[in-house]
C-alpha cells in the first residue's frame, strides 16, 4: 500500500474530490481526518471508511479556530500528521460587475487564506514527519471563464502560494508542497449546479469535443489517483509543482475543423 500508516488531514472531504481522495487514501493504507460543513455527510463517510480509519470534524475552515482544532484533533486521535490536503473551496459565479469587495474577500478567505492558515498550524508537525501539503486548485487559475472572475483570482493566488511554499518549506523544513489543477470534474455539486442553470438531467453525457475530447469529463476518483502519488513517498523530492489534470493543452489547441478559419480576417 502506497500510504501505509500515513495520517492525512483533508478539508472539504465529505463530498466530491475530497471524498474521493479520502476513500483512496484509506484504501492505500492511510488514516484520515476529514472536514466539511454537513455533519450528516461527514458521519456517513466515516462510517463507510471505518471508525478505526477515519475521523470527521465539521467546521467552516474560515473560522479562526479551525486550523488549530483540525490539527489538534488529528494529533489526539492518531498521534501524528503526515499530510494536509487543502481541498475545501467556494465556487460561485461572478464577473467585473458582480465582484464587489465583500464577495472577493469571502472568496479569498475560503480558497486562499484558510489553506495558508492550515499550513501554518500544521507545519511544525509536518516537519517532524517530513510530510507534505497538497493543494487542490483549478485550471481556472490561469485565466478562468468570463463568469468565474473571483474564483479564478483565488485559485491563481493559491497556485502562486503552492510554488512559493513548495520551494521555501522543502528547503527549510523538509515539507513538500504541491498542487493539482483539475479540469472539469463530474462531482455531485457540478451535476446539481448545471441542472439549476437550465441544462438537462443528463447534460454530462453529450458534451462538445472542444470541451471534452474524451466525450466525458473527469471523475473525482481520477483526481484522487493523482493525489495519491503526490501524497506518497514514491514521488521523492517533487515539490513546488503544479500538475494540470486536463484532457487538452492549456496553451494552444488543435481546433476541430469546424472551428478552422473562424477567426481569420477576410
Amino acid at each position: 500500500m502506497r500510504l501505509q500508516q500515513k495520517l492525512i488531514l483533508i478539508t472539504g472531504g465529505y463530498t466530491g474530490i475530497g471524498r474521493a481522495i479520502a476513500m483512496r487514501c484509506v484504501a492505500e493504507g492511510a488514516k484520515v481526518v476529514v472536514n466539511g460543513l454537513d455533519e450528516s455527510k461527514g458521519h456517513t463517510l466515516v462510517k463507510e471508511l471505518g471508525f478505526e480509519n477515519a475521523l470527521h470534524h465539521t467546521i467552516d475552515i474560515t473560522d479562526p479556530d479551525a486550523p488549530e482544532q483540525l490539527v489538534k484533533i488529528a494529533l489526539k486521535k492518531f498521534g501524528k500528521l503526515d499530510a494536509v490536503v487543502n481541498n475545501a473551496a467556494m465556487v460561485s459565479s461572478s464577473n467585473i460587475a458582480t465582484t464587489d469587495s465583500a464577495f472577493l474577500q469571502r472568496m479569498l478567505a475560503v480558497n486562499t487564506i484558510a489553506p495558508l492558515a492550515l499550513i501554518r498550524a500544521a507545519l511544525p508537525h509536518l516537519a517532524e514527519t517530513r510530510g507534505n501539503v497538497l493543494n487542490i486548485g483549478s485550471i481556472n487559475a490561469w485565466c478562468g471563464e468570463p463568469d468565474l472572475l473571483a474564483y479564478s483570482m483565488s485559485k491563481g493566488a493559491l497556485m502562486t502560494m503552492s510554488r512559493n511554499l513548495g520551494d521555501t518549506l522543502f528547503r527549510e523544513n523538509g515539507v513538500r508542497v504541491n498542487q493539482i489543477n483539475p479540469g472539469w470534474v463530474l462531482t455531485e455539486r457540478e451535476v446539481v449546479d448545471k441542472k439549476q442553470q437550465g441544462m438537462r438531467e443528463d447534460w454530462y453525457k453529450d458534451l462538445p469535443d472542444i470541451f471534452a475530447p474524451a466525450q466525458r469529463i473527469f471523475s473525482p476518483e481520477e483526481i484522487a489517483a493523482a493525489a495519491v502519488y503526490l501524497l506518497s513517498d514514491e514521488c521523492g523530492p517533487v515539490s513546488a509543482q503544479v500538475i494540470e489534470l486536463e484532457q487538452f493543452p492549456l496553451i494552444g489547441r488543435n481546433l476541430p475543423k469546424k472551428w478552422e478559419g473562424s477567426h481569420e480576417r477576410e
